[in-house]
């Protein structure tokens, strides 16, 4: 069973819920010029693309998103209604420092913030922060590439301490930056890089990772100086992977998978070194080792400030396949591989596979002893509004409940589990594909793709669902 302070909630991020995107001072960030549609990855990752607004060709639904930053009170009601023991959101970096780059910070900014936490304090909801949540400051993109540029330590570290300064005091758990490891397929996200300023160059991708390495130890330190008490984790995605058959190829296929995207991030910053396979990850990506700038420093602060905890999304698994050129390909969350036969997808195509979030908790906590979080698992659907206004997710409370149950399953297998988070507890545009269609909300924000809609907000079966599971700490899953 469950702990009895397990931290039951619901995570979201700033550049997907709050819009507002050009209020009190808030600079543009790299989210606020990613257009909205399936397509917007592909957009992205073009040559062409160049971090630039072009409303005459697309729309931007991050720039409004669901009015969080006028409607907050109204959502952090719901949120406790439900019971939420915590609720996992990140701070807009461009809400703080505007350009990134600045030595004062924006009060307004800070403000907004100041009550978003006292209002979740008011109701006894433990706020848990991501200091960095795929919304970094445009400027730091366009006029210093991103995050292959140490300066951006030195921005980060500003942005950190006087988030962690001012919050410190009432924010208990707190988390560097949001999926990591996704660079490694995608680095316009996290890193600030696409192909016009170097994204798709591996050496870029690894200089920035050391980058980030650095300025996350900065945040543990700056953490422990203001209070020892303050948790801080990293946060990966992790994708359980299996080799397709027992061909020793495929089997050995599937542990470079391993290392490469699972453990790679989580060794440097739960281990606070570099792993033994790293050389030969560099040499197969062709990095330069020679050329990454890496200082004795910087390892000395990798060794003595590593994270405390382990936060990862979980949402679905993938299959590895070197010896056949016939199998289907699958898609997910930044992850590719191939179609899993025994599993079914969502309507996105993302393999749903529960007993992989077991084996996923099971992984990490036998790699590196230090407390998981799970903060994001959910599904992705479209969800039908009934004449009545009604809200029937049966679907989505199946696939919460064989999560859980998969939970429970690896605690009793002696993993140590803080608490669960699932992704989208209201519907927000998706990161993925810019839509509002995709929805993973137990709250229904009544808005389209097209920005037309009320806004209002409204209670989804799944709503009731897990207003029961939080207060029977997870014995309840009828």
């Amino acid at each position: 069973m469950f702990k009895k302070d397990f931290l039951w909630g619901g995570a979201t991020a700033a550049n997907q819920l709050e819009g507002a995107y050009h209020a009190d001072g808030k600079g543009l960030s790299v989210a606020d010029v990613m257009p909205g549609g399936k397509q917007r990855f592909q957009v992205i990752g073009s040559p062409e693309f160049a971090w630039e607004i072009d409303e005459a060709k697309y729309i931007y639904p991050n720039h409004r998103g669901i009015d969080h930053y006028e409607r907050f009170r109204e959502d952090i009601a719901l949120f406790a209604e439900m019971g939420f023991k915590c609720y996992r959101f990140s701070i807009a970096w461009s809400r703080i420092f505007p350009k990134g780059d600045e030595l004062q910070p924006n009060e307004a900014g800070l403000k907004f913030y100041d009550a978003l936490i006292d209002e979740c304090l008011s109701y006894g909801i433990e706020p848990v922060i991501t200091i960095s949540h795929y919304e970094m400051p445009l400027h730091l993109a366009t006029a210093y590439g991103g995050w292959k540029n140490r300066q951006l330590i030195e921005f980060y570290e500003r942005f950190a301490k006087t988030v962690l300064t001012r919050y410190g005091k009432k924010v208990n758990y707190w988390m560097t930056f949001n999926e990591i490891n996704s660079a490694f397929h995608f680095p316009a996200l996290s890193q600030g890089m696409v192909a016009s300023n170097g994204g798709a160059e591996m050496q870029n991708v690894f200089q920035a990772w050391h980058n980030q390495f650095v300025a996350s130890s900065l945040a543990v330190k700056i953490a422990r100086e203001i209070d020892s008490t303050i948790q801080v984790g990293c946060m990966i995605i992790y994708a359980t992977s299996y080799g397709i058959d027992s061909n020793p190829i495929n089997q050995a296929a599937n542990l470079v998978q391993n290392q490469e995207f699972n453990f790679f991030c989580t060794d440097v910053q739960v281990r606070g070194a570099y792993p033994a396979y790293t050389k030969r990850m560099h040499k197969k990506y062709g990095v330069d080792e020679a050329k990454l700038v890496i200082t004795e420093e910087d390892l000395a602060l990798l060794k003595n400030y590593p994270v405390d905890y382990i936060g990862f999304s979980y949402y679905m698994s993938m299959v590895v396949d070197e010896t056949s050129e016939e199998t289907e390909g699958a898609s997910g969350n930044l992850l590719g591989g191939v179609k899993n036969p025994f599993l079914k997808a969502s309507e996105w195509g993302w393999q749903i596979d529960p007993e992989g979030l077991r084996i996923a908790m099971n992984e990490l906590y036998g790699r590196y002893q230090v407390p998981l979080f799970i903060v994001e698992n959910g599904l992705g659907a479209i969800d039908e509004v009934q004449p009545d206004g009604s809200i029937e997710d049966g679907y989505r409370i199946d696939y919460l409940r064989a999560h859980i149950e998969a939970m429970k399953e690896a605690v009793e297998d002696g993993v140590d589990l803080m608490g669960y988070t699932p992704w989208g507890c209201i519907d927000l545009v998706s990161a993925s594909t810019g839509e509002m269609s995709k929805r993973y909300g137990f709250i229904y924000v009544d808005l389209d793709d097209q920005g037309n809609g009320t806004l209002d907000r409204s209670k989804k079966a799944s709503f009731d669902w897990y207003k029961k599971v939080i207060a029977s700490n997870g014995a309840d899953l009828a």
